[in-house]
């Protein structure tokens, strides 16, 4: 029966044609196909309470059954007086062939009671054909699924009742004992499935309420973020919004103020629009959800020297020294060296007030050196404490590069820091040849810029 035809018959029509394929998938189709019998987990339930040495030879268990059971088909059939061993041997066989072909073993066995109906004397189910086919239809049905175990239960009764004849005695017996072997086998293989969908049930659960708890800790750290990003807004950028007004609006309040003052008040205006500038970048990383990079571009050692001259011009006196070849590096690299420098010079500032920096920065084949020195303060402006967060930043950018840094007092009273900053060679440029033998001794002083000094914090 084609498929447009089941679709357009009767219900009743439409069952049986779909039990009939169901007997021809279960017990027809692939009848030969090796399928050996597993060993248990030794995860289950209870073996793994056991020893190791023993639980090895648990997991070994239904093959044990099913061949113990095979054993005592042969002994039935040796009690026949008649061919003894061949009314033994043929059902064990079938027997043991469900361990590793359990639907061939179905029909062996059926092939078996007729090859014993007609050696023996006792008729179609004798002792030995009779265990085995039971045995058989048992392990089979516990092997694939309890519609399986109806088609060969009712199969064996009709095969019965078509061979025996008038007195179907045997295979009533036969009739009558498997199906209660079955309906247990059947009832252990729902309990089964129903336990199986409860822990899929439970594993779904615990997978959802995972799901709910990463989206319950995404909430609330985007909530977090944007209270502090709120926080920082309204004190921060307020109060550097009042400095850059009244920047620009202190000159018009002097008569005749001098160019110096002018200057001056210029510098601090820049420098608090340009902290805004940063400020207004940073709050906007920690209100996103998923980090993107910002439309405006990151500083790099290109733009240094706007810094250096920014700093100059509010009194710290500053030099910069370059060695090697001057080159283009990874944009992160490029960007972490530019913040250790401004925060190594914004140390100065407010730690060193007077004093004088020396920034160097070595170009090596392996990366990049830096190294910001200052002199001792001078003058009678007292240095502004400190907490220490900008040297553990300055770590940070360090180690998330996998480089290496040293910050410490300086023997005439200043401060160093150094640091070396790897680079790939898959993401550095290779140097022309000609260039190597004129940066070989630099690159090895710019090396010693990181060397653990003694006493280094």
């Amino acid at each position: 029966m084609t498929e447009t035809q089941t679709k357009t018959s009767s219900p009743e029509i439409r069952a049986a044609a779909g039990a009939m394929d169901g007997l021809r998938e279960d017990l027809f189709r692939h009848v030969f196909a090796y399928r050996p019998l597993p060993p248990l987990s030794p995860e289950g339930r209870f073996i793994r309470r056991l020893p190791d040495g023993l639980k090895r030879a648990v997991v070994w268990t239904p093959h044990a059954l099913v061949l113990g059971a095979a054993l005592i088909v042969l002994v039935a059939g040796m009690a026949n007086w008649h061919f003894r061993f061949l009314m033994g041997f043929v059902p064990a066989i079938a027997v043991a062939m469900t361990l590793i072909r359990p639907v061939a073993a179905f029909w062996g066995s059926m092939l078996a009671a007729i090859f014993c109906a007609i050696l023996g004397s006792e008729g179609l189910w004798g002792p030995s054909a009779f265990i085995a086919q039971v045995v058989v239809m048992v392990v089979v049905a516990a092997r694939t699924r309890p519609r399986t175990a109806v088609w060969m239960w009712t199969l064996t009764l009709l095969f019965g009742l078509l061979l025996e004849g008038g007195n179907p005695s045997n295979t009533a017996s036969l009739a009558t004992l498997s199906a209660f072997a079955l309906l247990v086998v059947a009832l252990v293989h729902i309990r089964r499935a129903a336990e199986q969908e409860v822990r899929d049930a439970e594993r779904e659960i615990t997978v959802q309420r995972t799901v709910t708890a990463v989206e319950r800790d995404r909430r609330t750290l985007l909530e977090e973020r944007t209270t502090i990003a709120r926080e920082l807004h309204d004190v921060v950028a307020h109060h550097m919004s009042v400095v850059a007004i009244q920047a620009e609006a202190a000159p018009y309040r002097v008569e005749n103020p001098p160019p110096e003052l002018e200057q001056a008040f210029v510098t601090i205006r820049e420098n608090a629009v340009a902290a805004l500038t940063e400020l207004r970048r940073v709050l906007g990383v920690v209100r996103a959800e998923d980090y993107e990079a910002p439309d405006a571009p990151q500083p790099t050692l290109a733009v240094l020297d706007g810094l250096l001259d920014n700093v100059r011009e509010t009194g710290l006196e500053t030099e910069k020294v370059i060695t090697g070849a001057v080159r283009e590096l990874p944009q992160g690299v490029e960007l972490s060296a530019y913040r250790i420098i401004q925060e190594a010079l914004s140390n100065t500032l407010r730690h060193a007030p007077g004093a004088t920096a020396r920034v160097e920065i070595a170009y090596v084949l392996g990366g990049i050196g830096l190294r910001i020195v200052n002199g001792p303060p001078r003058g009678l402006v007292k240095p502004s404490p400190g907490a220490g967060h900008g040297i553990t930043g300055m770590r940070e950018r360090v180690a998330m590069l996998n480089g290496a840094m040293t910050a410490a007092a300086a023997e005439d009273g200043g401060y160093e820091v150094a640091v070396f900053l790897p680079v790939p060679p898959a993401e550095s440029e290779p140097d022309e040849r000609d260039d190597r033998g004129d940066r070989g001794d630099r690159g090895a002083v710019a090396e010693t810029l990181v060397i653990e000094r003694d006493g280094g914090a």
